[in-house]
């Protein structure tokens, strides 16, 4: 007797897991999806030079030294200065840009509104390639080429998709609130930084990120505007000649992968809540 109500209570946890496991079923398939390729990436970048590639998948030692022999073979901390000083550049650049412009495609009324919106939706089908050509001719003309200074001024002045995505958390925020500052006194000015700034912190942080991530990872604008001078390589294009440059030596290519990702992954963690209630609520209005 005691024996099958023991039994009883085993099979009632077991099946709650299994349903857990077929409720979830495509969530954890796509977590070992998205996992896998950075667990491969870490575990050939602590193997030997001869295992690294080879049909042995788990390192048969630890090379945990890989790691520093990175910052030896090339001048990582100078390249990972330049990515961030482009990457917080570009991000400061975004939110002094992209709030007053959504703000006012959002909350003030006035004639062509609609229109201007419609640009910035068009702006952000744009191919990025387009544009280079005639670009990179007035950068030369103003002699910034091979500096960051062609990869940081454009966010101070615009970006698409920064402006539609606080555009879109700014219309899920109530307008009572607005219209409770302005009873009050406040300007336009004081009614965005007093009162929606700090209601939609989450959208703005959602913002950051994304701004942040993708000068982090970008390869395209460095390689044509940076190109030409090695001082101020970002680590994407730093990346790209170590591999060219070390080739045989996979496991120092994978460790130099490793140091790169690492800072957005550890960014992500920490602002992963504010990054899903930002894009969970983004979109909500139209």
């Amino acid at each position: 007797m005691t024996t099958t109500l023991n039994v009883k209570p085993r099979k009632a946890s077991w099946d709650r897991k299994l349903h857990w496991v077929a409720t979830h079923s495509v969530g954890i398939a796509l977590a070992i999806g998205f996992t896998t390729p950075i667990v491969f990436v870490f575990l050939t970048a602590v193997m030997s030079d001869k295992q690294a590639l080879s049909s042995n998948l788990w390192p048969q030692e630890w090379h945990f030294e890989n790691f520093l022999r990175v910052f030896e073979k090339a001048p990582m901390l100078e390249y990972m200065a330049n990515s961030l000083l482009y990457s917080l550049l570009a991000t400061l650049g975004v939110m002094l840009s992209a709030i007053p412009t959504a703000y006012a495609l959002a909350r003030m009324k006035w004639r062509g509104r609609n229109a201007v919106f419609l640009l910035v939706v068009a702006a952000m089908m744009l191919p990025p390639q387009v544009v280079a050509v005639p670009l990179y001719d007035m950068w030369i003309n103003f002699g910034l080429t091979g500096t960051l200074w062609p990869l940081v001024v454009p966010y101070f002045l615009f970006d698409a998709f920064s402006v539609f995505l606080l555009r879109q958390f700014f219309l899920t925020i109530p307008q009572d609130y607005i219209d409770a500052a302005k009873i009050d006194g406040c300007s336009e000015f004081t009614a965005l930084v007093r009162v929606l700034v700090p209601m939609a912190r989450p959208g703005i942080a959602a913002t950051a990120l994304f701004c942040f991530l993708f000068t982090w990872n970008d390869y395209f604008g460095p390689l044509l505007y940076a190109g030409e001078n090695k001082e101020n390589w970002t680590l994407s294009l730093a990346l790209a000649s170590f591999r060219g440059s070390h080739q045989v030596e996979w496991n120092l290519t994978m460790a130099a992968t490793v140091l790169i990702m690492a800072p957005a992954i550890v960014l992500f963690l920490f602002a992963q809540k504010s990054f899903v209630k930002g894009i969970t609520f983004t979109g909500v209005k139209g």
